[in-house]
C-alpha cells in the first residue's frame, strides 16, 4: 500500500466533482500510459491503465451510498517471438501477459466458484478484486 492507501506505488488519489474533472483525468491517463512500436502494432499499449471512481452520495432516502467504477485500459497480450520486441519490450511483454494470464485465474476461479481466489498474484487483479467479485 502507498500512503494514500492504495495497492499500487504509482497511484494517486483526486477529488472530482463532475463530469469534466473525470473526463479530464481520463485524458491525464492516457497520456501517462507507456507506449511502444512492435513488429503488430506501431502504437502498442506497454501498460495497463486503471482509472477508479468512487462515488459517495446520498439517496432520496437520505441513505449514503458508496460505490466505484473502475475504467479499465487493458494492455493487449503479445507472443513475443511474433512481435519482435527485444530488451525492456521483452520483459514489459511478460509482465502484461503474466497479470492478463492472473486475471483470467481470477474470473476463472470466481466462475467455478473455488474457495480461493488468487486475487494476490497480480497488482492488477488485487486492485480490481472489489469489482471481481470480493466485496468489502
Amino acid at each position: 500500500m502507498n500512503g494514500n492507501g492504495l495497492p499500487l506505488p504509482d497511484a494517486s488519489v483526486h477529488p472530482v466533482n463532475c463530469a469534466r474533472d473525470v473526463i479530464d483525468l481520463m485524458k491525464l491517463s492516457d497520456m501517462n500510459c507507456a507506449v511502444g512500436s512492435a513488429s503488430m502494432n506501431n502504437h502498442s499499449s506497454r501498460s495497463h491503465s486503471v482509472l477508479t471512481v468512487h462515488v459517495h452520495g446520498e439517496d432520496t432516502s437520505g441513505n449514503i451510498i458508496h460505490s466505484c467504477l473502475h475504467l479499465v485500459d487493458l494492455a493487449g497480450s503479445e507472443r513475443v517471438d511474433k512481435s519482435e520486441v527485444t530488451g525492456d519490450g521483452v520483459k514489459e511483454a511478460q509482465h502484461i501477459n503474466k497479470s492478463l494470464s492472473c486475471l483470467g485465474d481470477v474470473i476463472t476461479a470466481l466462475a467455478q466458484k473455488n474457495s480461493h481466489i488468487p486475487y494476490r498474484n497480480s497488482k492488477l487483479t488485487l486492485l480490481l478484486q472489489n469489482s471481481l467479485g470480493l466485496c468489502n
